[in-house]
Parts: C-alpha cells; sequence; structure tokens
C-alpha cells in the first residue's frame, strides 16, 4: 500500500460517527503502521486515491453497521418465542403472528446487500493493481505481453460481483398468498436466507482473489515491506501459493485461499 493514510485518522470519523465506519479506520490505521511501504508514498505528488482505497471505512464500515443489526436481530429472535397459538396460561391460549418471519427477513435481506458490497469495493481494488500503476507491472506479471498474468481472476471478481447484485433484491418485497387467502403476506425470509449464504459464498471467493493479488503486488515492492501484521499473512499465503511468474493454472490457488479466508486463518487481531 502506497496510498495515504490521512483518510483513516481518527478526527475525521469523529465528526461522522458511525460505530462501523470508526471500527474500520482504527483497524486500517492498526494495519499500516509501520509500513515502508506507506511511509515511501509520503513525498509523492498524489492528492486522493480512488475511492476504493480511500473510502474503505464508509463502505466497510457500513456493512459492518449493517452486520451488527442483523446481530442485534438474531439475538432477540433465538431468545424469543415464536409457537403458534400462545398459551399464556391455563386459562388462556392467543392465535397470534409472532411466527412472522419479517422480522428476520429484512435484516437478511440489508445483510445481503452489505456482503456484496464488499465483494464490489473489492473487485475494484483487484482491478486497480492491474493496471499497471505506481511502479506496479500490467496485469502483476513481469512479462505481460507473453502472459495473461492475472487477467483471467479479475474476471472472476467481475462475474461474482455481477452474480451477487442479481441476488440483492430483496425477498422480503415479496409475496405470494397462499392456503386459500388465509397466509395472505409471508416473508419469504427464508429465500433471503439462502441468497444471503450464496452471496457470502461468492465474496470468499473475491476476497481470496484479492489477497492473491495484494501478495503479487508485495512482490514488487520489495526490498520494501510491509506492517508486520501484513508481512505475516504475506506468509501464511505464500506457505501454500507461489508467486506467479509465467502463466500457470491458478484455480486451486484461488481455492486454497478461500479456504484460509472461510477458516479465518489469516492473523486480523490489530
Amino acid at each position: 500500500y502506497q496510498g495515504s493514510a490521512s483518510p483513516f485518522k481518527k478526527e475525521l470519523h469523529e465528526i461522522r460517527a458511525y460505530k462501523g465506519s470508526q471500527l474500520v479506520a482504527k483497524r486500517m490505521t492498526k494495519l499500516l503502521k509501520n509500513s515502508e511501504n506507506l511511509n515511501y508514498h509520503e513525498n509523492c505528488g498524489r492528492v486522493q486515491d480512488p475511492y476504493s482505497m480511500r473510502c474503505v471505512p464508509q463502505v466497510h464500515g457500513a456493512s459492518r453497521n449493517a452486520y451488527e443489526h442483523l446481530k442485534q436481530m438474531a439475538e432477540t429472535e433465538l431468545n424469543s418465542v415464536t409457537d403458534n397459538p400462545i398459551v399464556i396460561s391455563d386459562e388462556e391460549a392467543i392465535s397470534g403472528g409472532n411466527f412472522h418471519g419479517q422480522l428476520m427477513a429484512l435484516p437478511i435481506d440489508y445483510a445481503t446487500l452489505a456482503v456484496a458490497e464488499l465483494g464490489n469495493i473489492s473487485d475494484r481494488r483487484s482491478y486497480l493493481l492491474l493496471e499497471g500503476k505506481y511502479g506496479l507491472p500490467k496485469l502483476l506479471i513481469e512479462s505481460s505481453g507473453l502472459n495473461s498474468g492475472f487477467m483471467i481472476p479479475q474476471y472472476t471478481t467481475a462475474a461474482l460481483v455481477t452474480e451477487n447484485k442479481t441476488l440483492c433484491f430483496p425477498a422480503s418485497a415479496d409475496s405470494v398468498p397462499t392456503s386459500l387467502g388465509q397466509e395472505d403476506h409471508v416473508s419469504m425470509g427464508s429465500i433471503s436466507g439462502r441468497k444471503f449464504n450464496q452471496v457470502l459464498g461468492n465474496l470468499e471467493n473475491i476476497l481470496a482473489i484479492e489477497l492473491m493479488f495484494a501478495a503479487q503486488g508485495l512482490e514488487f515492492r520489495r526490498p520494501l515491506k510491509s506492517s508486520k501484521i501484513i508481512e505475516e499473512n504475506y506468509a501464511i499465503i505464500r506457505e501454500k501459493v507461489k508467486k506467479l511468474e509465467n502463466d500457470r493454472l491458478i484455480g486451486e490457488d484461488i481455492l486454497t485461499i478461500a479456504e484460509m479466508v472461510k477458516n479465518r486463518a489469516f492473523k486480523v487481531d490489530v
């Protein structure tokens, strides 16, 4: 990372005090601490970084806010009675609507959109790494004329991002009456949950590709080093996925890193 760390300053996020943005900005600051790559940028003439870098706290923060909302609603749901009818006492039973899934369907649909946005901005960062700017070779490979480098994996992120967009239509916005009109409005929350899981799975692969690109990009910053935690995560990737010197099949590399993402193999305690 040879961009500016100014967009992550605490003072900036205190005046637009969303918890998600503040948390992400704090983590970004710690992730970049003592990075030689970051320090190398200090005297360059670039004033502003692209949104996908500069606005990480705002975009990732919005997704974190959505996650916190889903978590809060899920905890309430797990500690609730959703039977019907509800037996209140020996004398009273109430036939109500505690079974209705709308209270969970809406936050799940919201969280699906939030997850899709994490993939969307990740794809943009991956694309930036391929443009051949700021000292990096085009397509992140020395001989890009003879090799396609990482061009095709970015096709994959673009395709997955597009698929996620099609899955973001809120299932809770739809309702088909059944049971002779007695069940005339339902949440479709089960479909919300299925779509949510599918978008999460796509995100794992999108992030895996960005991480693969990032590790390759660090190769071209040597002998400069990044922060301690970034270098540790770079080493985790390189234990199983080697630098791309010439075109090779990299599908297994993507799946390997995606498994790392899924199993939380990376160090994030900053």
